[in-house]
């Protein structure tokens, strides 16, 4: 049973095409959930899909400490190439789930020395604290029959395959580095396992 509504759908135009802006309501947390969809996505196969979770700092402001708002614009120029597929915007995922403030006290103890793992700790609290299971009953509900998961997090695959999503591939979001994120995506790749191919 789902633990979702459906509350309003409308077109959306981007500069990467028209697509079909649908919002959810989480009856469990109270947050409102995002999907675009480009496309007919209905009982489709291996439907492009980039799951992605909210980032203030980087979808909205551009922050070069991060890669997420240049993976959302890559996921959506693909979808864009493709015809077809979809983003699912994951909304109170901030900081891997630790929230906006925290995220920023972690970034400041970053400053300090400590990587984006070790600020988390230091702070009390969980390395990623995200749950996936909204963004499966999301796709449960389109009815894709299976995704490409556009996505370099091995654990968001493993959660979204647990709760019933049939994954026929994962490619990967590469995007270039800089100075201010490089450490960043190293610890990524080396502690939470994210496909990065970066090297020291």
């Amino acid at each position: 049973m789902t633990s979702l509504v459906k509350l309003s759908t409308s077109k959306l135009p981007t500069s990467f095409g028209e697509f079909e802006f649908h919002v959810y309501h989480d009856l469990q947390s109270a947050t409102e959930h995002v999907a675009l969809v480009m496309g007919d996505i209905f009982h489709a196969d291996n439907v492009l899909t980039r799951v992605h979770s909210e980032c203030l700092t980087g979808d909205i402001f551009s922050s070069s400490r991060c890669d997420c708002g240049e993976q959302l614009n890559l996921a959506q120029q693909y979808i864009s190439d493709a015809g077809q597929g979809l983003i699912v915007y994951l909304r109170n995922h901030e900081g891997r789930g630790i929230g906006l403030a925290n995220k920023i006290r972690a970034y400041d103890l970053q400053d300090k020395g400590l990587d984006t793992v070790q600020a988390n700790l230091a702070l009390g609290l969980p390395v990623d604290a995200r749950s996936y299971k909204a963004a499966a009953e999301i796709l449960h509900l389109l009815q894709p029959r299976s995704i490409k998961l556009l996505s370099n997090n091995a654990d968001k695959s493993k959660q979204l395959s647990s709760f019933g999503v049939v994954i026929s591939e994962t490619i990967p979001l590469i995007t270039r580095s800089n100075p201010n994120n490089y450490s960043y995506l190293f610890t990524k790749q080396m502690k939470l396992g994210h496909a990065l191919n970066l090297t020291e």
